[in-house]
């Protein structure tokens, strides 16, 4: 078994290898030339251009026509151009059609090796988010729970609460049935009182039977009669 799967490594070896080669081939086009300097300005446009950094080896050649292979240096970059530094640009130039407008091949062993350091990064990454994915998960359900934990204390006290009310009413009931009660007690002994004022009225007696007659402005000649 462990040498079927060391002669499937190896077969499939060549293969990855040929897959990964091809990862660093692209096209460009050739958008301006500075011969003084050694400068061409490659026009690209391709996703894993990202992948090219300054200082980065590249080799070019004209597929149409020469098979000669000239190198460059990527020493600037933008969305969609490379700048590309020729060391031995008069060379490049006799045997290849670097001007402006020329369409190019290129290969770079670097953008090879950035793409498996990437592959590797994203490999990192989506372990990460299958990490916190799982954890989101476990929060989402935990979120959930503490919905329902709440919809139980809201129905568990509002059963207590449906009670509390039914209690109160009952003791409200409770309480105006006393007030009509005592308030029926209260005007039944006032109206007894009142009976019972008459009849002291009625029945009252004097201490004695003759009254003081004041009919003169001097008290001292008042007199019984």
């Amino acid at each position: 078994m462990r040498l079927y799967l060391v002669l499937l490594i190896l077969i499939s070896l060549p293969a990855m290898s040929s897959i990964q080669e091809k990862m660093g081939v692209f096209s460009g086009r050739v958008s301006k030339v500075n011969p003084s300097a050694g400068l061409v300005r490659i026009s690209i446009d391709f996703t894993n251009m990202k992948y090219l950094n300054k200082k980065d080896k590249v080799e070019f050649w004209d597929e149409r026509g020469s098979s000669v292979k000239c190198k460059g240096f990527v020493i600037g970059k933008s969305n969609d151009h490379l700048l590309l530094r020729v060391p031995e640009f008069k060379y490049c130039l006799r045997n290849i059609a670097v001007m402006d407008g020329a369409y190019l091949m290129f290969y770079s062993q670097d953008l090879v090796n950035n793409l498996k350091m990437g592959r590797e990064v994203i490999s990192i990454l989506l372990k990460k988010r299958l990490a916190l994915n799982g954890r989101l998960k476990r929060k989402e359900k935990d979120l959930e729970s503490y919905i329902e934990k709440v919809n139980a204390v809201n129905m568990r006290y509002k059963v207590l609460r449906d009670k509390l009310e039914a209690e109160w009413r009952d003791e409200v009931a409770a309480l105006e049935e006393d007030k009509i009660i005592t308030l029926r007690n209260f005007k039944d002994l006032e109206r007894r009182v009142l009976e019972v004022d008459n009849k002291l009225e009625k029945y009252k007696i004097e201490d004695k039977n003759l009254k003081l007659d004041q009919w003169a402005l001097d008290p001292r000649l008042y007199f019984e009669k």
